[in-house]
């Protein structure tokens, strides 16, 4: 077990203040295979239940039979590394039905009269959590950010925190996005995750407290608005910042609890590809003091182009799984998040779609400080949308992560849903797609909109492809030869989905070449034949990619993808990041001048 706290960083830097503490390390740990724990009083167990077991994590079956009065917790976990990763320390890769934690924390006098909220930064999937014996709620969902106001149940000295996570992965009514629903990985389908996979924080402050901002940037006139919203009424000003220089500052009197303030900026820096540019912005609520920023930018649409700040942008995105081999789902380390975007810069794209996966809010952070262009996804993967039911088991949570990240300026298109295929020959009910579209829109009318990527789509702002073309010969053909359909592209979904002429086009996913010649084929999977040599793999590099950039009508593609995950070995470096090849030779290949950007 670890000795330092991992992941110690602030878990979110869009909404700091001075006075929290992070709960991640050691944390006591049970598996509840036949989710039993609740009736036999878990949540109730403490380290002065008797029968403690601590500091071993052999055995996992011995003991399983526990009585009430006996203490469950015989074995320890690292949080927030969830149990199958090898970073854990528990390693267990089979199906995890349900798991317990639990952990003790000293509260101060002082603590104690502040209001104290329990962050989660995801739990996969339903968790309900206790302190000191009571349950303070639960929360459905694997990946948007939560918390619990504990303040009524704490108390000075020592308490007790009980997570309690269940995990049901195999009825197609959760959304578990690449993690595979069999017990080994397979094609793209990898390692699951269970239970606490980001970090655990206690943050305390006054009972009047800022509860949600929205950043509105107009950079013709050089201001921001922010739509506030807060827990109580008073005075609120903010104050905003350029690498220290003061911008500008407005300051609102709230009689309720909502409230639009607009600053007008001194000098205006544009949040632009490759220089994030942020300000920093200080609010301050009667007694509560909270640490933001921003970017100043704009995207839309006009015609076939992706503009941003009013310029005609290429998008150069990679595919990006957000895995990794010690962790899965949980990189080990900050510097490992700043890592990858280093490494996608490096073969010379411009961004990123986080695919099937909705990634933390640390990750996003990097992303804006960089000027790297990110798709906000979600892992719908898993879920049956030909069922009515679907949209409660994903819009809830959806819109819990749009309000999360709806102020990451490096976010430029929503896009819930990926690849939404027929469950059992049962196609999708194009309705749940619809609200989705429309529930996203109406939240956030500022950015484009891909209702679901690839297929099937049914109301969309752009519409994107997959084609995983081997030949660039023929990949051509798809979009500039004798082989279109539907109207002005090829589409092998035409008896599904419908293109309407004059809206904005991109490929999503293209490529996937696999190569990995120290192994067998059939351990590595990946897109047609492997190229017999790394000449052959960058001819067929070029001559896809060169089809894209030199296309009057597509605004953007994504390149499956940045690195090998398990057994997919389509990745530009190996899942452990080391690079495959000569780097800049990709950066070369993509670099070149888009015909459609300015």
């Amino acid at each position: 077990m670890t000795t330092t706290i991992p992941r110690p960083e602030h878990p979110n830097p869009q909404k700091m203040r001075e006075n929290w503490r992070n709960l991640n390390g050691t944390w006591n740990f049970a598996f509840d295979f036949g989710r039993s724990g609740r009736d036999r009083n878990w949540h109730k167990v403490t380290n002065d239940t008797k029968n403690t077991v601590l500091n071993t994590n052999e055995n996992i079956f011995e003991n399983w039979q526990s009585a009430p009065n006996e203490n469950p917790f015989t074995q320890q976990i690292t949080v927030p590394f969830c149990p199958e990763s090898s970073l854990s320390g528990i390693g267990y890769q089979d199906f995890i039905p349900a798991c317990w934690y639990q952990r003790e924390i000293i509260l101060t006098k002082e603590e104690v009269t502040k209001c104290c909220h329990l962050h989660f930064g995801a739990v996969d999937y339903f968790c309900e959590v206790f302190v000191n014996g009571h349950s303070v709620g639960t929360h459905q969902g694997g990946y948007a950010s939560f918390y619990f106001d504990i303040s009524k149940v704490m108390h000075a000295g020592k308490n007790t925190i009980v997570v309690y996570a269940e995990d049901n992965m195999k009825e197609n009514r959760q959304p578990v996005g690449k993690q595979s629903r069999f017990f080994y990985s397979r094609g793209c389908d990898y390692t699951r995750t269970t239970g606490i996979w980001q970090t655990v924080w206690l943050e305390f402050l006054p009972p009047k407290h800022i509860k949600t901002l929205r950043y509105f940037p107009n950079i013709a006139e050089g201001k921001i608005a922010i739509e506030v919203i807060t827990n109580g009424s008073g005075k609120l000003n903010a104050t905003a910042f350029y690498q220290g220089e003061k911008m500008g500052e407005a300051t609102s009197v709230l009689t309720g609890n909502q409230t639009m303030l607009e600053i007008s900026l001194a000098k205006t820096h544009l949040w632009e590809l490759g220089a994030g540019r942020l300000y920093d912005i200080t609010f301050t609520f009667e007694e509560d003091i909270l640490q933001s920023y921003f970017g100043l930018r704009e995207v839309a649409m006009s015609g076939y182009r992706f503009l941003l700040n009013g310029r005609s942008v290429f998008q150069r995105t990679v595919l990006d799984q957000g895995f990794y081999p010690a962790g899965i789902y949980t990189a080990p380390s900050d510097e490992d998040l700043k890592k990858d975007i280093e490494l996608s810069l490096a073969c010379g794209f411009n961004g990123a779609r986080l695919h099937e996966k909705a990634f933390e809010s640390r990750f996003l952070y990097h992303c804006d400080r960089a000027g790297y262009l990110v798709w906000g996804e979600m892992a719908n993967w898993g879920l049956d949308l030909s069922e009515s039911e679907a949209v409660f088991h994903f819009l809830p949570e959806w819109q819990e992560l749009l309000q999360r990240d709806f102020n990451h300026p490096a976010i430029v298109t929503w896009c819930p849903m990926n690849e939404t295929w027929d469950v059992n020959g049962r196609k999708q009910r194009d309705e749940i797609v619809e609200l989705i579209y429309h529930t996203t829109k109406q939240f956030d009318p500022t950015r484009p909109i891909v209702d679901t990527s690839g297929n099937y789509h049914v109301v969309t702002d752009i519409y994107d492809l997959h084609d995983y073309c081997q030949d660039p010969a023929v990949f051509k053909e798809h979009f500039t030869g004798s082989l279109q359909e539907n109207g002005e592209f090829w589409d092998e979904h035409h008896l599904r989905q419908s293109y309407q002429e004059g809206l904005p086009y991109c490929v999503s996913e293209y490529g996937g070449i696999k190569w990995d010649p120290d192994n067998k084929p059939e351990n590595a999977w990946g897109y047609g034949d492997a190229p017999q040599t790394e000449e052959e793999f960058f001819a067929r590099y070029r001559g896809l990619t060169d089809v894209l950039l030199q296309h009057e009508k597509i605004f953007g593609f994504c390149y499956t993808q940045l690195y090998d995950v398990e057994q997919e070995r389509n990745g530009l470096y190996y899942y452990d990041r080391k690079p495959k090849f000569d780097v800049q030779k990709f950066k070369e290949i993509n670099s070149q001048h888009a015909r459609i950007e300015d």
